[in-house]
């Protein structure tokens, strides 16, 4: 069993884990990914739920593989079939859950603190959140640094530099939490309109072009047009000019630099098509080690106690 901070199973955010903690989740995933034939069905008649109020696919998809593989049974609910449609309360419906023998729900939600203010009110369920709004999405952070645990061998004193839509990205934000705690060196870089004052609290902000002189890594980030209140870029050809990486800006990096991006990619935008696939790029080796971090993280919300 892996051993948790909280002892509850909850993961709302990667603050909320130690470095031993995520290293332990590293191990796991690496054990799985090795020999997954070993791990599946564990929970082979237990049930989870995937609670998902905003569009997704990608971490929908990867969470129900890696439920899948752990024979776990699989109930699917979004806003439209939920009961909040009925006037029921966000928590009844996870006490609902909990009451027909949910073990842990996968919620994917608007924001505003809610998956944390749940969990302090024990409703009996683990709950993983699979991204709330602008705040944090740590199953992508952890898969991330999973991905370049194992290609470089060590986070400490890594140089990541975060690029893009900082402002609005709950990707960068459980990046940097995570990154800060094994002693990497993030640095941040973007369009003005889209900077973010409160991360340049705690890690620089520099030209786009120095960022990737310096990087280890590059994370390009999608541009989060869904959650612009107003226009924040001319149009994406101007975008891509000032802030896309092409092959261009890839040969400022260090030889050894590799590319990252947590999708879904606007091919021609935050990153030109011929780099998504690059020798460099990392970006289907995380979708796949997303399966194995996620296998590990659902282990522990079930092991961790209640």
């Amino acid at each position: 069993m892996i051993e948790t901070r909280t002892r509850t199973g909850h993961l709302i955010d990667t603050d909320q884990l130690s470095r031993e903690e995520m290293e332990a989740l590293f191990e796991r995933a690496g054990a799985i990914r090795r020999s997954p034939d070993s791990h599946r069905g564990r929970y082979e008649g237990r049930f989870a739920a995937n609670l998902f109020f905003e569009p997704s696919t990608r971490t929908r998809l990867s969470f129900e593989v890696a439920e899948r593989k752990l024979g776990m049974e699989v109930l699917r609910l979004d806003e439209g079939s939920s009961s909040s449609v009925k006037g029921e309360s966000f928590y009844d419906t996870l006490r609902t859950l909990s009451s027909v023998g949910v073990e842990v729900a996968v919620i994917r939600h608007t924001g505003g603190g809610l998956l944390a203010e749940m969990a302090g009110r024990s409703p009996g369920i683990a709950l993983v959140n699979g991204g709330e709004g602008e705040g944090g999405h740590p199953t992508q952070a952890l898969l991330d640094l999973f991905t370049l645990h194992r290609h470089f061998g060590t986070l400490s004193g890594l140089r990541v530099a975060i690029v893009g839509d900082l402002r609005h990205s709950r990707v960068a934000r459980s990046n940097l939490q995570a990154l800060q705690e094994f002693g990497a060196r993030p640095v941040l870089s973007g369009p003005e309109p889209m900077r973010d004052p409160a991360l340049e609290k705690d890690f620089p902000y520099l030209p786009m072009d120095e960022a990737l002189r310096q990087a280890d890594a590059v994370m390009m980030l999608r541009i989060q047009l869904e959650r612009h209140r107003e226009k924040l870029i001319t149009s994406p050809a101007d975008y891509r000019r000032q802030f896309g990486l092409t092959p261009e800006r890839l040969e400022r990096m260090p030889a050894h630099g590799v590319i990252l991006h947590p999708g879904p990619v606007n091919r021609g935008v935050e990153i030109d098509g011929e780099l998504v696939e690059h020798p460099r790029s990392k970006i289907f080796e995380q979708m796949e080690n997303g399966v194995w971090i996620r296998m590990a993280v659902l282990e522990r919300a079930i092991e961790g106690g209640l």
